[in-house]
């Protein structure tokens, strides 16, 4: 059976219900599972209530459009009003018809000056990624905190196949009331996903994503994006070596762009096989 459409994909990825036939071949695909994994951790994210509300449209800086007039050969830059998105205060007035001519124009002595040219844009450098140094020192703070093994009975089947191999209780750390359960399953095509459920408050300038770490907590892999109240399947990387990255980690992330750990976790476990 040919694998599923991107269309397909995407309305898994948003949770919609595919054909019966779609929906099986994507059971049993772990191509088409680990790509709405891929697109399921965009659609998390964009559920943060910080990201879905509407907000009061922001003008682009002037930068913006000095560049657009740079690469279109446009010298006018749009009225402020309707940068920022509002109503003109008035309408325009219509053009008043030219004047009848009485003498014929002057020949041109000299050619017109051209027009300035746009300012060209500037870029800004981004800032550098955190070094897991820094990650490292924070999170050592609290990883003797909180540890522990979970009750989930270990070869026990789960709805979509496959046996729970791993599993752990997530433990709250510095009193952020976060709990939950995490347990990894060997799906019968030999993938691995970690199940996830996590009990935490909601966040409105942030979102919770889940970590695999090593004991030194040097080491870390992402692993995806998590609510608190809803279980979530989250693929993991193929030739994963869980004895290297027992720790369960739930972390909060700004809504910053940095792809890397903040430093601040509120819930953490520690598997046992």
């Amino acid at each position: 059976m040919p694998h599923c459409t991107p269309e397909q994909l995407a309305l898994a990825a948003l949770r919609e219900p595919l054909p019966a036939a779609d929906a099986a071949h994507l059971d049993s695909c772990a191509r088409c599972r680990a790509e709405v994994a891929s697109l399921q951790r965009g659609v998390d994210a964009l559920a943060v209530p910080a990201l879905a509300a509407p907000s009061t449209p922001v003008p682009p800086p002037p930068a913006v459009w000095a560049a657009i007039a740079a690469a279109t050969g446009v010298g006018t830059a749009p009225r402020p009003d309707v940068v920022a998105g509002a109503a003109p205060a008035t309408p325009p007035a219509a053009p008043a018809p030219p004047a009848a001519a009485t003498t014929p124009p002057a020949a041109a002595t000299t050619p017109p000056a051209p027009a300035p040219g746009p300012t060209p844009a500037t870029v800004t450098p981004l800032r550098p990624r955190r070094s897991r140094l820094l990650l490292a020192a924070a999170a050592a703070l609290v990883v003797g905190v909180g540890i522990g093994a979970g009750a989930v009975a270990l070869g026990s089947r789960d709805d979509d196949g496959g046996a729970a191999v791993a599993a752990t209780a997530l433990d709250p750390l510095e009193g952020s009331g976060a709990s939950g359960q995490a347990r990894v399953v060997e799906r019968d095509d030999g993938t691995l996903v970690l199940e996830v459920d996590l009990t935490a408050a909601a966040l409105r300038d942030g979102f919770y994503e889940v970590w695999l770490i090593d004991e030194s907590v040097e080491d870390m892999v992402s692993v995806g994006v998590v609510q608190g109240g809803r279980r979530v399947t989250l693929p993991l990387p193929s030739g994963i070596d869980l004895g290297q990255y027992p720790v369960v980690d739930v972390s909060v992330e700004p809504l910053d762009g940095d792809p890397t750990h903040s430093g601040v976790s509120v819930a953490r476990g520690l598997l046992e096989t």
